[in-house]
């Protein structure tokens, strides 16, 4: 099982990721993004899925039209671990292409 992040190594994580905040219960990470239009938003939806698999690390999220909510967490580990911030960092790719 990972080990949880703690407050300072988060803060300081998350400096590094633009538009992602720490969640009220403190134990995940979450970002809105927008695209352009629903095609956009699930091209994005379908690269995040496929790393999400690959990685056994699924995302907590919702979509209409061209927003998509996320929330990061490692449920096994029962808060946040390298693994959100690894994938946060790749949607933040996926989304400068989408």
């Amino acid at each position: 099982m990972p080990d949880t992040l703690a407050g300072p190594a988060i803060a300081e994580k998350l400096g590094k990721l633009p538009g992602w905040a720490l969640a009220e219960n403190g134990q995940s990470i979450r970002k809105t993004f927008r695209f352009r239009d629903f095609n956009a938003a699930w091209a994005f939806m379908t690269c995040a899925a496929l790393l999400a698999e690959k990685m056994n690390h699924h995302p907590d999220w919702s979509n209409v039209y061209n927003r998509v909510d996320i929330t990061l967490t490692t449920h096994d580990a029962g808060g946040m671990t390298d693994k959100d911030i690894r994938m946060a960092e790749a949607m933040e790719g996926y989304a400068g292409q989408a």
